[in-house]
C-alpha cells in the first residue's frame, strides 16, 4: 500500500509505553484466545464483553507497565495509522457531503495490554473495537501478528488498513443512527435473532471498508499488487465459520455474530466495486426488515 508522504491525522492518541497499572487480563494462552473469538473486530459488540472481561480479570496477575519511549518501529506504525485515519476522514467527509450530511471525525487510541474506555475496561485480547460511547477506535497493534500466526491471514499493511476502515465503518453507523436502530431491533428478540442483526451490522461495516477503499483509490491511488488479497485474506480469517472450525472443530451458525468468511469477503468487495454507500443495506438483503 502506498501511504507515505500524505497527510496524517491529528486524531490518534498513542498510549503505548505509558504506565497503566492495575489489573489486566493476560493476553496470551487460552483465555486470550477465547476473548479474541468473542470480540474479534468488536465494533458495537465491545460493550457486550465488558462484564466478561472484568469478571475474568478477577484473580489474574496485576501488571504494571513502566513508561518508556516509543521504538522506531512503533513510531513508523503510528505514522501509518495516522495516515490511514486521515484517509478515512477525507473519504467519509466527501461521502457525507455528497449526501448533504456532516461527518464528525473519530479518534483512534493505540495501546498495549489494557485500556480504559467509555465502554468499560478492555484488554488487547479483545481485538480492535469501536466504542460508540466516546466515538473512538481502540487498537493494540500486536493483534495483527495474532491474526496472521493463529488465524492464517496473510498480514501486510493493507490488512491493518482494512481493519481500521471496518472500525470506522462502525463510527459511520453511529453517526447515521444505524447502530441505535439495530439495538432497538434486538430488544425482545431471541439470542439467535439478535445475533442475525449483529451479523448485518458487522457485514455493513465490511461494506463500508470496501467503499472507503474504492474512494481512496480514486483520490490517492493507494493500492499496490496484493493489497485487495490481503484484505480478503483477513476477512476470510475472521469469518465466524472459519474461527469456529479452527478453534472448536465444528460450526454453530446460530451463534454467528460477524458473518461467514464468504459473507465478509462478498460485502467488502461489493463496497469496493460499487463505491456506492446506498448499496450497503445488509439488513434488507439478509431479510431482517
Amino acid at each position: 500500500m502506498k501511504w507515505k508522504g500524505r497527510r496524517q491525522s491529528g486524531n490518534v492518541e498513542d498510549r503505548r509505553g505509558m504506565s497503566s497499572g492495575g489489573k489486566t487480563i493476560v493476553g496470551g494462552g487460552i483465555l486470550g484466545i477465547i476473548i479474541l473469538l468473542i470480540n474479534v473486530f468488536g465494533g458495537e459488540n465491545a460493550q457486550m464483553i465488558t462484564p466478561v472481561l472484568e469478571q475474568l480479570n478477577q484473580g489474574q496477575n496485576q501488571n504494571t507497565t513502566e513508561q518508556r519511549d516509543l521504538t522506531a518501529a512503533e513510531l513508523e506504525e503510528q505514522a501509518f495509522v495516522k495516515t490511514i485515519l486521515a484517509d478515512n476522514e477525507d473519504v467519509w467527509s466527501k461521502i457525507f457531503e455528497e449526501n448533504n450530511l456532516q461527518f464528525k471525525n473519530p479518534n483512534i487510541v493505540l495501546f498495549n495490554g489494557a485500556v480504559q474506555t467509555a465502554c468499560g475496561n478492555a484488554s488487547s485480547a479483545s481485538g480492535p473495537f469501536y466504542c460508540p460511547g466516546d466515538q473512538k477506535v481502540y487498537m493494540d497493534l500486536t493483534f495483527f501478528e495474532e491474526l496472521k500466526t493463529k488465524f492464517g491471514a496473510q498480514g501486510g499493511d493493507f490488512t491493518t488498513a482494512y481493519v481500521i476502515a471496518h472500525e470506522i465503518g462502525h463510527h459511520v453507523q453511529t453517526l447515521l443512527g444505524t447502530s441505535a436502530k439495530m439495538r432497538q431491533m434486538q430488544q425482545g428478540k431471541s439470542k439467535a435473532e439478535a445475533n442475525k442483526l449483529s451479523v448485518a451490522l458487522e457485514l455493513q461495516a465490511d461494506f463500508y471498508a470496501g467503499v472507503w477503499t474504492h474512494y481512496n483509490q480514486q483520490m490517492n491511488n493507494i493500492l499496490e499488487d496484493g493489497d485487495i488479497d490481503e484484505a480478503l485474506s483477513a476477512a476470510h480469517a475472521v469469518g465466524d465459520d472459519a474461527i469456529q472450525a479452527k478453534m472448536q472443530g465444528h460450526i454453530v451458525p446460530e451463534s454467528f455474530t460477524h458473518g461467514t468468511s464468504v459473507q465478509r469477503k462478498y460485502w467488502f468487495m461489493k463496497g469496493y466495486r460499487s463505491g456506492d454507500i446506498k448499496q450497503g443495506n445488509t439488513f434488507e438483503e439478509l431479510g431482517l426488515y
